[in-house]
């Protein structure tokens, strides 16, 4: 019996007709975040910004993820205007420039509206449709794809929420209740990719117990984004560090993940976890002969 979980292939169609295969080989999305807050470091200057998402394409991520609202733990709300402030203009200059797809990590419907509008694609929902009722219809008219990811609360109290008996089997139902609020919404099922939300909601032991059983979500019929980046549940194997010391954790995790099962990593250092990636593919590809 092979311990490296099957990956089917998946057609996700995107905004301005564009489409993602995967399951043929690990997608590896890099983060860029438009804020000044953010946990493992954020760039609040557009130029910044730009130059950033730049480099990661030329250090082979196959997308982008512009964010301007920290998801930290504790974080504080950030206005609607404010976040507008931060991510369109980035979206904006990328739009022309990049060759790869744009993605907005957004739980508001008007910053969704105005960056898809602007060029990005895809809408990654941390909330999983769970915070604006009306963010399912934006992304629906404009036939972008979803990023729908598990959590329980606000950032917060997100921990208050981290209350499981099975924390796969709860995760696994609660993203197949978001998945009927986005169908609901009017968003082709084809278009949806769903995150375990690693991290979020949950313990360090918990999140580690989810990458473990992560290919028990496969019976959800969608494509897995897994993003483990430099997260505060990695200092339960590491020991007390700072966010820029856990990239070798990461790496871990990163691979763990494509082996059982993940589709898209999500990640800070883009041209370290393409190699490590790459090699994780390596391994899937001869576990098959």
């Amino acid at each position: 019996m092979t311990t490296i979980a099957d990956r089917r292939v998946y057609t996700v169609p995107l905004a301005h007709g564009r489409s993602l295969t995967l399951g043929l080989r690990t997608l590896v999305m890099g983060i860029v975040n438009a804020t000044p807050d953010s946990f493992a470091g954020g760039v609040a200057d557009t130029d910044a910004a730009v130059r950033l998402a730049l480099q990661m394409e030329a250090d082979g991520a196959d997308l982008i993820d512009i964010g301007g609202e920290s998801s930290r733990p504790g974080a504080d709300e950030v206005p609607e205007a404010e976040e507008l402030l931060r991510v369109i203009p980035v979206v904006e200059r990328l739009a022309g420039r990049l060759g790869i797809p744009i993605s907005i990590d957004t739980t508001k419907a008007m910053v969704a509206r105005a960056a898809l509008a602007a060029g990005a694609c895809i809408v990654n929902d941390i909330s999983g449709l769970g915070y604006d009722q009306t963010l399912g219809a934006v992304v629906a008219h404009s036939g972008a794809g979803l990023v729908l990811m598990h959590s329980r609360g606000r950032s917060r109290d997100m921990y208050r929420e981290a209350i499981y008996t099975d924390v796969v089997g709860e995760v696994a139902a609660e993203l197949e209740q978001a998945l009927g609020r986005a169908c609901r919404a009017g968003v082709e099922r084809q278009r949806i990719v769903l995150d375990p939300g690693v991290g979020f909601a949950k313990r360090g032991e918990q999140s580690f117990a989810l990458l473990a059983g992560l290919s028990r979500l496969a019976a959800l019929d969608r494509p897995l984004l897994v993003g483990p980046s430099r997260k505060s549940f990695l200092t339960d194997a590491l020991g007390p560090c700072p966010p820029a010391d856990r990239d070798w954790g990461t790496a871990s995790a990163v691979a763990a993940s494509v082996l059982l099962g993940a589709h898209i990593v999500r990640v800070h250092s883009v041209a370290p976890m393409v190699r490590v990636a790459r090699v994780a593919d390596a391994i899937r590809d001869r576990s098959r002969i």
